[in-house]
């Protein structure tokens, strides 16, 4: 009887394991149901305030820098984003009927935005920073529904199937994940302040911050989503090879910004010693040079209040400049000096000042000097540009050097991260190796991409985030 029983567990187990699969597939199912909520508002959606409020309030929460690709049309999706299990896409939210979100409802569109749901009940990549705009009104909502659908230019482009492994596809275990990581929340100000508040909402909800710059756990969640829950909060992280940058108060955060300096970097891209690149400078181009200047000095007054994150240098040790004199004098005492002389200093100056508005400092400059030299790593390969906006005369382009070799790459590199007073951790030529793959691993913009024309209609809109 004994021996019969052994024989029959592992069948037992595969019933027991294919029954709790079968359960948990349907709760999965209806898990997002039980995140959509419906509204008793009436969009009018032809109406001109509501229409041009609509549209603010889409810049402020940067919608077209993740829902554009390079060369494509506006809002037509298809941006490649890489995560650590391949590349999504973004997709298309412009009001065609076919492939965007055109026969969305106000429910529909507020219940994807807000809650990651999408028609059909299906549970969206947390690519899109629902988690985030959980805590902006529903009048906001309503807003933006009307700017999409009335003054939005549709746009015929079926969305791009994610690279994503077969069961990392699979939509009902991201309802798990949002239910675990991205709950039920309201806005909470932290003063009565309403300048800083109004900047807290900003940064917190629309703005969106802490996608890129607060740490993401195992299961690829914020760690923190508010200042209230965690000090780790925008405290910074590296998101596609880019460190972004501790928006806290210690020094290689934003310890050493004015709030001025700050309103003058989220309107323009640039102050007279740093400008924005990669993926902030996208922010800058579609997002904050929109934004009105009291809505701009709220998010920077409010950054300022926030204390230095844990553990992370409030100072730095005192250190001489004895590197200035020695490029005026031709003394070029290593191979990452010569390097610099041949192929930086015209623009970033033996002093490694630059030029104010047009070459950035590259001396004193915390995305420089950061502990994690990744967006350093990635500029010198990859080159990069400044944001384009009407406050500056015009927007300046970093050559790639990708042409160096890994040796080189890596003296110039520990040469501008620790010249001047500067002070940073050295890289060696595996770190330069490890960028160098993650680079030829990267998407070619998706213009450039077959589009997967056997998604079903009814499921094509949004149906990659």
């Amino acid at each position: 009887m004994e021996g019969k029983l052994m024989k029959k567990w592992p069948l037992i187990i595969i019933i027991a394991a294919a029954i709790g699969l079968a359960i948990a597939f349907v709760i999965g199912l209806l898990l997002p149901n039980m995140r959509t909520t419906t509204s008793d508002i009436e969009v009018n959606i032809t109406d001109p305030a509501l229409i041009k409020k609509g549209e603010y309030v889409a810049r402020t929460s940067d919608c077209v820098a993740c829902h554009t690709t390079l060369g494509g049309e506006t809002y037509a999706g298809g941006l490649p984003m890489l995560t650590p299990l391949g590349a999504i896409y973004s997709t298309n939210i412009t009001p065609d009927k076919e492939t965007g979100i055109g026969n969305y409802s106000f429910d529909d569109f507020k219940n994807a935005v807000k809650h990651g749901v999408a028609p059909g009940n299906r549970a969206l990549y947390p690519a899109m920073p629902y988690p985030s705009y959980q805590i902006m009104p529903d009048e906001d909502m309503a807003a933006m529904y009307a700017y999409f659908m009335s003054d939005v230019q549709p746009v015929n482009q079926a969305n791009i199937q994610s690279e994503l492994p077969p069961i990392a596809n699979w939509r009902w275990p991201l309802a798990y994940w949002q239910a675990l990581f991205a709950p039920e929340r309201e806005f909470v100000p932290e003063t009565d302040d309403a300048v800083l508040a109004r900047g807290q909402y900003l940064i917190e909800g629309p703005g969106h911050c802490g996608s890129c710059h607060t740490e993401r756990g195992v299961g690829y969640q914020e760690i923190a989503l508010t200042n209230a829950d965690s000090e780790e909060y925008l405290s910074g992280a590296v998101i596609d090879g880019w460190r972004a940058k501790s928006l806290r108060g210690e020094h290689r955060g934003l310890g050493t910004w004015q709030v001025d300096e700050l309103v003058d970097f989220f309107k323009t891209g640039r102050t007279d010693k740093v400008a924005a690149f990669g993926a902030m400078a996208e922010v800058v181009e579609h997002s904050t040079q929109y934004m009105t200047d009291d809505d701009l000095y709220a998010m920077s007054a409010y950054l300022k209040t926030l204390s230095p994150a844990p553990n992370k240098e409030v100072t730095l040790p005192a250190k001489q400049d004895v590197t200035t004199q020695k490029l005026l004098d031709g003394d070029y005492d290593s191979r990452g000096a010569i390097l610099y002389a041949e192929y930086c200093q015209v623009c970033h100056r033996p002093d490694g000042k630059g030029v104010p508005r047009i070459f950035p400092a590259l001396e004193d400059n915390s995305a420089v000097y950061a502990k994690n030299a990744d967006s350093v790593l990635q500029i010198t390969l990859s080159g990069g540009r400044m944001p384009k906006t009407p406050h500056d005369r015009m927007a300046f382009t970093m050559p790639e050097f990708s042409h160096l070799s890994d040796s080189d790459i890596a003296e110039v590199v520990n040469y501008v991260r620790n010249s001047w007073t500067n002070q940073a951790p050295m890289i060696d030529t595996t770190d330069v190796v490890k960028m160098r793959a993650f680079l030829d691993a990267k998407p070619t913009a998706a213009t450039d991409l077959p589009m997967d024309l056997t998604v079903p209609v009814e499921t094509q809109g949004a149906s990659n985030e």
